[in-house]
């Protein structure tokens, strides 16, 4: 007798998850062995195990694989597998004219992570943006778009950060910025001045901590390139990342490169002032731009 499948891609997503764990523990192996073989973080698989994430196709293959699964057993994991990637609909479906499949796995990314830690050279990050100040950097940087298409991805950038302002459970925001990001007039003064008062209001929240990189550091800030890190619930190390190149941003999952930029986040918030100090900085760049 062939077993149902589920109607909902969650359930189908845990029912295979705790198959492979199974699996797994039958076989005397731990997450990192595993791990080890899909060339992923222990995060990852542990969500994998507990249906929070869907495995890829290649993930697929490899515990088939790794597990030995019979012909006869394997046709209907790969039914709960295929089940469990159907997506439900979410908010930014209805920007799907604006959005690149990249962006669109950014912000899925976003939207399951606990925590996020963003570094930003010379740009304010995206969930700590006003409205007139991420106007300003979506024009330049989607100047081949039309105004309807601008007014869309700032919409979606103002619905990203509800997870930031959430009440009950907000995103833990971390962030590193240079000096630099505070001294662009991006939008002109005013709109530069009105976005360094929003910055000093959202630090006040206890779940954002955002540090600046004085110019006096130097090269301390300016040795990589802008990136953000997710860490899921009840996981110590990101469990995925998007680093930005000239080309677009490029995805990270394997342990060795959230391992490096784990690693590189730690040092930029060592380099940086402290959250007062930053704080102070702020205000004194804010001051400067009313005196001019």
């Amino acid at each position: 007798m062939t077993a149902t499948i589920p109607s909902s891609p969650a359930t189908a997503r845990r029912q295979f998850g705790a198959d492979i764990r199974r699996r797994r523990e039958d076989r005397d192996h731990t997450a990192a062995d595993v791990a080890v073989v899909l060339g992923c973080s222990v995060s990852k698989v542990t969500r994998i195990e507990t249906g929070q994430r869907s495995a890829t196709p290649d993930d697929f293959d490899a515990l088939m694989e790794l597990f030995q699964v019979p012909d006869t057993e394997r046709g209907h994991l790969e039914a709960l597998f295929k089940r469990g990637r159907k997506r439900t609909s979410m908010w930014w479906d209805s920007y799907a004219d604006v959005l690149s499949s990249r962006y669109v796995e950014f912000i899925r990314h976003e939207h399951e992570a606990a925590a996020i830690f963003d570094y930003q050279i010379v740009y304010i990050p995206s969930l700590l943006q006003t409205e007139d100040y991420a106007r300003a950097v979506t024009g330049v940087g989607f100047a081949a778009l039309g105004p309807d298409q601008i007014d869309s991805l700032v919409e979606v950038k103002m619905r990203r950060q509800r997870r930031i302002q959430h009440e009950a459970e907000p995103l833990r925001f971390s962030g590193v910025i240079t000096q630099a990001a505070l001294e662009f007039h991006v939008g002109g003064p005013a709109v530069q001045a009105a976005q360094l008062r929003h910055l000093r209001a959202a630090m006040a929240q206890p779940h954002v901590d955002l540090r600046v990189i004085p110019f006096a550091k130097g090269e301390e800030g300016t040795l990589t390139g802008a990136f953000n890190t997710f860490t899921n619930e009840g996981q110590k190390a990101p469990e995925a990342a998007f680093v930005e190149a000239v080309t677009g941003s490029v995805f990270i999952d394997d342990a060795l490169g959230l391992r490096r930029l784990h690693r590189l986040s730690t040092y930029l918030a060592d380099a940086a002032l402290s959250v007062d100090l930053s704080l102070e900085l702020i205000e004194q760049t804010e001051r400067k731009l009313a005196s001019e």
